[in-house]
């Protein structure tokens, strides 16, 4: 299997982290803010450049996730990537139904990953998507369907192509109470997120780091799942 390699898709140029990521921080030229299209926009942009590349895996995890990478490793090496796989875990209880843009009368009902857990389709599936979502097509999708860049996702590959998403339980969102995962369970999971309202946080409930210098407990968690790096308490 292919070495990981992770890159960061932003919509700015920044020379810091471009040099500590040896270059692997790309400015996507995409709106800074949060709307549909800017979403999409990136989203798109993401997809091209795995395109592009060589590799057997496409993984997307927003900026709010920690992932535990050699479990999602792990994961992946039991799936063929030749094969059409759509990994990821849906934050609905039930399919999204939405109105057909070619029939009035009509609702289409799919299921979709959400992106705040992160999910993973295959080189295979990603080629049937070429020529439906490369080069910007994505983007255009996400206008007409008027949905953001991880249910565009979903549409795509469960209502055009008609491939179904495989559950992975082990994708965590911020629309899950994180206090919920048992620390003895955080080595077999793949992503973790946090979340605000108000002045309440959800996080992982874990000892580590004082909640000032560590507010969504993902370096705590870092050092619980890797302790031999040196800022790590001994």
């Amino acid at each position: 299997m292919d070495i990981p390699k992770t890159y960061f898709f932003s919509d700015a140029d920044d020379s810091f982290y471009s040099s500590r990521t040896r270059g692997h921080f790309i400015n996507t030229n995409c709106s800074s803010s949060h709307n549909r299209k800017a979403l999409c926009c990136k989203m798109s942009v993401e997809f091209d450049a795995f395109l592009d590349s060589s590799k057997k895996w496409f993984c997307h995890f927003d900026d709010d996730n920690y992932v535990n990478i050699p479990r999602l490793v792990k994961l992946l090496q039991t799936y063929n990537p030749q094969e059409d796989w759509y990994l990821g875990k849906p934050s609905i209880r039930s399919p999204l139904e939405i109105m057909s843009r070619y029939d009035k009368q009509k609702n289409i009902s799919f299921w979709f990953a959400t992106g705040g857990a992160g999910f993973c389709i295959s080189r295979a599936l990603a080629l049937k998507m070429l020529p439906i979502a490369s080069g910007g097509k994505f983007i255009s999708i996400g206008e007409k369907i008027r949905l953001p860049d991880d249910v565009t996702m979903g549409y795509i590959i469960e209502h055009i192509l008609q491939k179904k998403l495989t559950v992975v339980d082990l994708f965590h969102s911020h629309f899950e109470p994180m206090k919920f995962l048992k620390q003895e369970s955080f080595v077999d999971q793949i992503s973790f997120s946090y979340s605000r309202f108000g002045h309440e946080m959800n996080v992982l409930q874990i000892d580590g780091f004082d909640e000032k210098v560590d507010p969504t407990r993902f370096l705590s968690l870092h050092c619980y799942l890797f302790p031999n790096f040196s800022f790590c308490p001994s």
